[in-house]
């Protein structure tokens, strides 16, 4: 692989991004049951980078949702960089029943390219 191409540099770079992302995530997350329902879900786009690098895997997002049901924040938990613009703006357009306090939880995506 020649690093004069800037496909390659790119690949590369993001190749380190994600290892060095996976070196300083946490080394066990369990996942926070969220006890209400989802009343709008919006999946997540494929990105083009991801489909032509042919990747696949799960992401992991920390979501805080308000009182109102909207998401106050999310929050990258785990997964590869590449898929996890997608996850993050995807989970961001989800709304959930009201509920009477802010609740957490971690919603997971799983991008598969044969689905």
């Amino acid at each position: 692989m020649s690093l004069r191409n800037p496909t390659s540099r790119l690949v590369l770079g993001l190749l380190l991004i994600g290892a060095y992302a996976a070196a300083g995530a946490p080394v066990a997350w369990g996942q926070e049951k969220i006890n209400r329902n989802v009343k709008t879900q919006v999946a997540p786009v494929y990105p083009d980078l991801a489909r032509r690098m042919r990747l696949t895997g799960t992401v992991k997002v920390k979501v805080a949702i308000a009182p109102n049901g909207t998401i106050k924040d999310a929050t990258l938990v785990g997964g590869h960089p590449v898929l996890a613009n997608a996850a993050l703006d995807a989970v961001r357009k989800w709304r959930y029943e009201a509920g009477p306090e802010e609740t957490t939880g971690v919603v997971e995506f799983h991008f598969d390219l044969h689905q």
